[in-house]
């Protein structure tokens, strides 16, 4: 596919930020305080950025946007989140998205900014649920390729899928989120596409660890990266810190840092105590 000729394309930071009024990252999670840093002597006074990443900081936990505000704290600072495959966006198909920050009019004035006739943005004031429901739904994604890799059908991907939008609920709700966030585009819209597509990285891995590879030559085939396999990690920690129960997170992490069987994980899911809904 060829970039329209108005895209210019550059590896140098003070050429690409020069006058630049809206910043849009969409590196991986681990570069992001990195690559701010570097951003800070080339980026003038009123220039907003905006994160399309989803993930977890490792080790502080943190939200892309609070790494952000960390390292540019005078840089206002919104986020972009949805269930969009890049590809069928640059072919022009139609699509919905959420951009949210804490003040409604820099959302307002991103929505305008991005808004095409086949991509429709929604303003949101709710950052954290945004980016939780971004994040986590990557590792829910791995889980409901397990299912896949182990063979089975569309009910248990259904369930994990389902139980995973509650966990990923409670967890945005005990840092301060919206519950009817994670119900919309950057919550269910975006875990179902990511669980169930066959663009989706995370799910691939799911698929293969389900198969029987192992984690670090799944990792090693792939030239993308894979964010539900870092942030699984950091939304573990996360819900130990916060007490909130994690079950899939928990045992996705299992399956990937402690090598546990994806089958047994899976079993173990069913078998935890009947409860209410």
């Amino acid at each position: 596919m060829l970039l329209p000729e108005n895209v210019q394309v550059s590896s140098h930071l003070a050429w690409s930020l020069e006058d630049a009024e809206i910043v849009l990252s969409v590196v991986p999670s681990q570069y992001v305080r990195e690559l701010m840093t570097h951003l800070t002597p080339h980026l003038n006074d009123r220039a907003s950025i905006v994160s399309a990443t989803k993930g977890l900081e490792q080790n502080t936990y943190l939200r892309m946007s609070q790494v952000i505000a960390e390292v540019l704290p005078r840089h206002r600072v919104a986020v972009l989140s949805g269930p969009t495959f890049a590809k069928e966006i640059a072919a022009g198909e139609p699509a919905a998205v959420v951009v949210a920050s804490n003040e409604m009019p820099i959302a307002e004035e991103i929505q305008r900014a991005f808004a095409t006739p086949t991509l429709r943005l929604y303003a949101s004031n709710d950052v954290i649920g945004v980016e939780l429901g971004a994040a986590v739904k990557n590792v829910i994604a791995i889980g409901a390729g397990v299912c896949r890799g182990l063979g089975l059908g569309s009910n248990s991907v259904a369930a994990l899928i389902t139980r995973g939008l509650a966990e990923t609920t409670r967890l945005a709700i005990a840092l301060g989120g919206q519950p009817r966030t994670l119900s919309g585009l950057a919550g269910l819209g975006d875990l179902v596409l990511t669980a169930t597509g066959d663009l989706s990285r995370n799910r691939l891995v799911g698929m293969r660890l389900g198969e029987g590879h192992k984690l670090e030559d799944i990792l090693s085939g792939m030239n993308m990266v894979a964010e539900g396999v870092a942030t699984c990690r950091a939304a573990h920690h996360l819900g130990v810190l916060k007490n909130v129960d994690l079950p899939i997170v928990n045992k996705m992490y299992e399956v990937l840092y402690d090598g546990k069987n994806p089958r047994v994980a899976i079993r173990e899911l069913m078998d935890r105590p009947l409860t209410t809904e």
